[in-house]
């Protein structure tokens, strides 16, 4: 009986606004029990959506650049990747700002759909693509349009209670890490499908003439599913656009308190906006969250195209198959630790430590790959699968801390712009990552022979050096917690 009367005490609370879908969420929160598995899984699915396109190209880039006939050397094929591999974050960071007013406005619901439905419309086309051109548009547009990112982690954190937020962003950190990893394995696996089965895909078909469609295909019917699913979600932004009156009430007394309403409403958008640049945690947070990010994408851009690569130029000679096994068990891993020991070490270290400890040891084992590259045989696949698992587990969980801290930094009313800006700063940075990524790669292929950090020596070493300086902002004064009053 206690029970039921606490439950009926939280439904009927003053602080709910009747027709607030945030209002709504809030009431669904305080009466569940038990770790929130259905949210959880909600928008685990949703950003790995978005997240298998992010990076499936990487593995068939290198052959698909090379199948364009752009480049007219083979140690030019890195530069020329480089500009498809960033025109996704280009465009992404020309429209995060303008989704995440949308989603504070409007809410986190529509933007989300949207941002599902642009996967499957230009996702799909780019496996289409029949030149370079074409190519890098439809990866710009796929970026313009999926606005999704930043405030599908204000969606985790208000559709959870509070002691479950550091669960509900480990989901976008854990799902956003398994495309970033499955997405390469399903695109090494599926393209060139005429090549690899032949006797399923014959080399007369619709397959042999778009041999990278496939794997956007699959990833695209993924998204479909999703974004169908997601009319079925709650909305979680506050609107208390509704006034109660009582049954005398007049219809002026209505209007004017609804005028009264907007009047504040836009008074304190205005404050919410000027505030954020002056937000230290929070603009502390996103500088240090943008150079880890600028690591991650070059290190993913350049891990492809050093494992397919020649042995005589430095690389592995790997063929798209073999990125995608490698891939697929750091994925793998990758969800076991995000999904059990990440919360865990989060409680104990809190987020600034874990991304300090981990970037830290980020950079001997970055510095170990170019020994690896001087095995051969099962010895190498062991070794490099294990390094591959160790690295994408310490980057997601690197972001994971810093996606906590962001979302501390700003109240429920902000986290959409909050979370908007920091994709429009991050996805700059996620551009210049394979551009610079790809140029870098070509470049150190020229000077195989150098006297000083010959080949992939320099590559790894320039990696190490924006990995060093982001562990160094992870300090006071630099980047700071914002505490609660």
């Amino acid at each position: 009986m206690a029970a039921i009367d606490y439950a009926e005490s939280l439904l009927q609370k003053d602080d709910y606004v009747e027709g607030c879908p945030g209002c709504a969420v809030d009431r669904r929160k305080q009466l569940q029990r038990g770790m929130p598995l259905k949210q959880i899984l909600t928008v685990w699915m949703i950003v790995l959506a978005t997240a298998l396109t992010i990076a499936s190209l990487y593995p068939f880039l290198y052959f698909m650049i090379r199948d364009f006939h752009v480049a007219d050397r083979e140690e030019d094929i890195g530069y020329y990747a480089g500009f498809v591999g960033c025109s996704y974050m280009v465009g992404r960071a020309v429209s995060s700002t303008l989704w995440g007013v949308i989603a504070d406005r409007y809410g986190r619901k529509p933007v989300i759909i949207i941002g599902c439905a642009s996967v499957v419309v230009f996702n799909t086309l780019f496996g289409l693509s029949v030149n370079y051109w074409m190519a890098i548009i439809t990866r710009f547009l796929l970026g313009s349009m999926n606005g999704l990112l930043g405030p599908i982690k204000a969606y985790a954190c208000e559709t959870v209670r509070d002691e479950y937020q550091s669960y509900g962003l480990s989901a976008v950190s854990t799902a956003w890490g398994t495309g970033l990893v499955i997405g390469p394995a399903l695109g090494g696996f599926l393209a060139q499908p005429v090549d690899k089965f032949p006797g399923i895909f014959t080399s007369d078909s619709f397959w042999a003439r778009f041999p990278y469609f496939l794997p956007c295909l699959i990833t695209s019917i993924f998204a479909a599913v999703v974004t169908i699913a997601c009319f079925w979600i709650p909305e979680t932004l506050h609107t208390h656009i509704l006034v109660s009156t009582s049954s005398g009430g007049s219809y002026d007394a209505l209007e004017a308190a609804t005028e009264q309403s907007d009047i504040k409403e836009m008074e304190e958008n205005k404050a919410s906006k000027k505030s954020l640049f002056k937000n230290w945690p929070l603009m502390s947070s996103i500088i240090v969250y943008c150079t880890f990010s600028l690591h991650d994408m070059a290190y993913s851009e350049i891990f492809s195209l050093w494992a397919e690569s020649p042995r005589r130029l430095g690389g592995l000679g790997y063929s798209t198959e073999d990125v995608g096994s490698v891939l697929s068990v750091s994925g793998l891993g990758l969800l076991i630790f995000q999904s059990s020991l990440y919360p865990i070490l989060e409680k104990l270290l809190g987020p600034i430590m874990i991304s300090r400890v981990l970037g830290i040891v980020s950079i001997p084992l970055l510095t170990s790959y170019h020994y690896i590259a001087m095995l051969s045989g099962i010895t190498l696949s062991i070794v490099l699968n294990i390094a591959s698992l160790l690295k994408n587990v310490l980057s997601i969980s690197i972001v994971t801390g810093l996606f906590i801290l962001q979302n501390r930094a700003v109240d429920q009313d902000q986290r959409g712009a909050a979370n908007g800006l920091a994709m429009t700063f991050v996805s700059t940075f996620k551009a210049v990552g394979p551009l610079g990524g790809g140029a870098l790669f070509s470049w150190a292929e020229t000077r195989l022979g150098a006297d000083f950090l010959p080949g992939d020596q320099m590559v790894f070493f320039i990696l190490n050096i924006i990995e060093a300086i982001a562990v160094l902002m992870t300090f006071k004064p630099f980047l700071v917690e914002r505490r609660n009053s």
